[in-house]
C-alpha cells in the first residue's frame, strides 16, 4: 500500500508546504486525501490566500475596479480614501472606496461578497463581467475586505472577508454568514467622512464628505457602498502622498468619459478633473493649462471598421478608430515646462483605447505609428465593446490589451496611408523649423566657412558696376532663400554677408543634399525627408540646443548650453567643405559634374538603405 493509504496524518514530505500555509486547509487536505473522502473543488483556504497574488500592476488599476463597480451601480459620486497613521518608515495605511450607487440587498451582498458571485456574470454591456474584481483586487492590498452597504437609510449591512481567519477553517466547505444589519457606521470608517486626510496637507484644499455639523447618516442617503480595507500590506507606494498622485494621474484619464459625464471622483476629498490623452475634450485639465487660441486637438477622421470577434469568425463587432492631430504649429511655441509637465504631451501615450467608454490601455503602441518624435503631435484613439474582449486580448482585470494581429492588421489597413500622410506633414513642419532659427543672421557654421574662406581663395576684385550687378543678383537670390520670419532686406543682408548658405527641403526623391554654386554663394540644401537628417543632422542639433544625444526628440529646443554647438557645426562645416569642393570642380568640368551628380545620387541612396536596414 502506499504511504497515503497507510497514513492517518499525511507526511509533511508528500504535502510539501510551507510553514506559513494556512492551517485549516492543510487539516482539509489531510481529511480529503484519505480513501474515500469527498474532495472540494474548491479549497477555500488556500485559494483565498492564492487569490492575493492575482496580479495588479498597481494599487490603482486595484481600486479601479471598486470605481467600475460603482460606474456600473449607476453612482455618480465615487470617493477613494488613502488614511496613514504612525511614524514613517512603521506608517500604516488603510485604504477605501465610497460610491452613492443603488446599494445591495443583504442577500445580494452575500453573493456579491463569493468569489465568481455576480449579477452580471459574462455581460459584455457594462464594465464589469465575472464577480471576482471586487474581491481579488480588495485582498491584492490587504489581508481583510469590509464591505457595507446599504439601500435604506441608517441600514447598513456588513460582510467581512479575512484570509487570515478563512485559512484557519477546517471545514471542507467553508461558507460565508449572514450580513451583518449596523445602524451606524464603525468609527473608523465613519473618520473618512467627516476629518481631513493626511495628504493634501492642506485642509483647505480638501472637501470633505461632511460639512462641519452636517449629519453623517443623512449625508449618505438612501443608498450606497463601501470597501475597506484596512492596515494595506501590498501596495505600489509606501506613502499616501505618493498613491493620491498615483491615484489622480491614472483614474483622470481612464474615467475621462465618465467624468466628462458627470461623475464627481475624489481622491482623498479632492475633486479629480478628466486629463484627456487625445487633448480633444474642451472640458479636461489640460484646456485650462494654457492660454493660446487653439487648445483642443483637431480630429482628421473617424473610421467605423468590422472586426471578428474570433479569428475566421463569421460574427463582427464595429469599432472606432479616430485620429487627431495636435496644433504643433501653436502649441510648440509654449514653454518646455508647460508641454512635457502641465500638458504631458511627451508622455508617449499616442494610442487610447476604450472598452465600453472606460480606457483599457493608453501608450506606445509603435507595430500601429512609429518611432519618430512626429509621434508626439498626434493620437490615435480606438472605442471597441466589451463582445471583443477576446480579439483586443482583454484580461479579467481589464489591465492592458493584447491584440490579436488580425486586429492589428484591420487597424493599420484602415489607417496606414493617413497616418503616412501625417507623418510627412509634421515631418516637413520640424524640418521647416529647424531651418528658421537665428533667420536673420548666418549659422556658426555659415560664419565660421565664410572666414574660413580668405585663407582659401583670393578676393575678386569688382568694378563698380559689377558690384552694382552682384547687388541686384544677390536681391533675387535673397527673395528665393528668405526664411520664416526675414524680412526681404534682412535676407538681402544675410546672403550678402555670408558666402555659405545652409537651405532645407522636404522630397522624398532627393538625395540627403544638394549643391548649387550661385552669384559667389556656395548653397548647400539639406533633405529633412532623408534618414540622414533623422538619424544623425536631428540629434546633433538637440545636442546643440541642449538636450541629450540618443535621447527620444521631442522637436522643442532646450536653452542651449556653452560648446554644445560643436558637432553641430563640424558637421555642418563637414558638408559645406565638400560642397564648395564639389562646386570649383564642376565649374570649369562638365564631366565631373556629372559624375560627382552620380556620386551623390549613389552616396546618398546607399546611405538611406543602410539607415533604414
Amino acid at each position: 500500500m502506499s504511504i497515503i493509504e497507510n497514513t492517518r496524518e499525511i507526511p509533511d514530505s508528500v504535502l510539501n508546504w510551507s510553514a506559513d500555509a494556512p492551517k485549516g486547509g492543510k487539516a482539509v487536505m489531510n481529511r480529503v486525501l484519505k480513501d474515500g473522502a469527498a474532495v472540494p473543488l474548491f479549497f477555500a483556504q488556500t485559494l483565498i490566500a492564492s487569490l492575493r497574488d492575482v496580479g495588479y500592476n498597481t494599487t490603482t488599476s486595484a481600486l479601479c475596479e471598486h470605481v467600475d463597480n460603482a460606474i456600473q451601480a449607476d453612482a455618480d459620486e465615487v470617493r477613494v480614501y488613502f488614511r496613514q497613521a504612525g511614524k514613517q518608515g512603521d506608517a500604516v495605511i488603510d485604504a477605501a472606496v465610497y460610491d452613492n450607487g443603488r446599494g445591495m440587498a443583504p442577500n445580494v451582498l452575500k453573493v456579491a461578497t463569493s468569489f465568481g458571485g455576480s449579477m452580471n456574470f459574462n455581460n459584455r454591456s457594462g464594465i464589469g463581467r465575472f464577480g471576482m474584481g471586487m474581491k481579488t483586487a480588495a485582498l491584492s492590498m490587504s489581508p481583510t475586505m469590509e464591505l457595507f452597504s446599504w439601500q435604506e437609510p441608517n441600514a447598513f449591512y456588513n460582510m467581512t472577508l479575512d484570509v487570515d481567519a478563512i485559512g484557519k477553517e477546517r471545514a471542507n466547505a467553508v461558507e460565508l454568514p449572514d450580513p451583518t444589519l449596523m445602524n451606524d457606521l464603525p468609527d473608523e470608517i465613519a473618520d473618512f467622512f467627516i476629518k481631513p486626510m493626511g495628504f493634501p496637507t492642506s485642509a483647505a484644499e480638501q472637501d470633505l464628505f461632511v460639512g462641519r455639523g452636517d449629519d453623517i447618516n443623512e449625508r449618505l442617503g438612501q443608498s450606497g457602498t463601501i470597501v475597506y480595507m484596512p492596515a494595506c500590506d501590498r501596495l505600489t507606494y509606501a506613502k499616501a502622498r505618493t498613491l493620491v498622485e498615483h491615484a489622480v494621474k491614472e483614474m483622470s484619464r481612464v474615467y475621462r468619459r465618465a467624468i466628462a459625464d458627470g461623475l464627481r471622483l475624489y481622491i482623498n476629498n479632492r475633486r479629480v478633473e478628466a486629463f484627456d490623452p487625445t487633448y480633444s475634450m474642451a472640458s479636461a485639465r489640460h484646456a485650462k493649462m494654457i492660454d493660446v487660441e487653439t487648445k483642443t486637438s483637431r480630429l482628421l477622421f473617424a473610421k467605423t471598421i468590422e472586426v471578428p470577434i474570433r479569428e475566421h469568425s463569421h460574427k463582427k463587432e464595429k469599432i472606432i478608430i479616430r485620429l487627431y492631430r495636435l496644433p504643433i504649429e501653436e502649441w510648440s511655441t509654449l514653454s518646455r515646462k508647460c508641454l512635457r509637465n502641465d500638458l504631458q504631451v511627451f508622455n508617449g501615450l499616442t494610442v487610447s483605447m476604450l472598452r465600453n467608454d472606460r480606457e483599457v490601455f493608453a501608450g506606445a503602441m509603435t507595430e500601429l505609428t512609429t518611432r519618430h518624435a512626429v509621434t508626439h503631435w498626434y493620437r490615435i484613439q480606438i472605442d471597441f465593446p466589451g463582445s471583443l474582449d477576446e480579439a483586443f486580448g482583454v484580461a479579467a482585470n481589464k489591465q492592458g490589451v493584447r491584440p490579436k494581429g488580425y486586429v492589428k492588421d484591420a487597424i493599420k489597413l484602415a489607417i496606414g496611408e493617413d497616418l503616412t500622410t501625417l507623418n510627412e506633414e509634421i515631418k516637413r513642419y520640424q524640418g521647416a523649423q529647424a531651418s528658421a532659427r537665428n533667420s536673420a543672421q548666418p549659422s556658426a557654421s555659415e560664419a565660421k566657412a565664410t572666414d574660413a574662406d580668405q585663407h582659401q581663395a583670393k578676393p575678386l576684385q569688382l568694378t563698380a558696376e559689377e558690384e552694382a550687378e552682384l547687388e541686384g543678383n544677390l536681391r533675387v537670390l535673397a527673395v528665393a532663400l528668405r526664411r520664416d520670419g526675414e524680412s526681404d532686406d534682412e535676407a538681402f543682408e544675410r546672403i550678402k554677408e555670408s558666402k555659405y548658405l545652409i537651405e532645407f527641403k522636404h522630397d522624398e526623391y532627393w538625395p540627403f543634399y544638394h549643391i548649387e554654386h550661385r552669384f559667389g554663394r556656395v548653397i548647400l540644401t539639406l533633405n529633412t525627408a532623408h534618414p540622414f537628417f533623422e538619424k544623425l543632422y536631428e540629434p546633433l542639433r538637440k545636442l546643440a540646443a541642449g538636450g541629450a544625444f540618443g535621447e527620444e526628440d521631442d522637436g522643442i529646443e532646450a536653452p542651449k548650453t556653452e560648446g554644445q554647438d560643436g558637432p553641430l557645426v563640424a558637421l555642418e562645416l563637414l558638408l559645406l567643405s565638400l560642397a564648395r569642393t564639389q562646386s570649383q570642380i564642376a565649374v570649369s568640368n562638365e564631366d565631373a559634374k556629372k559624375t560627382l551628380e552620380t556620386l551623390r545620387r549613389e552616396w546618398s541612396e546607399a546611405y538611406r538603405v543602410q539607415l533604414t536596414a
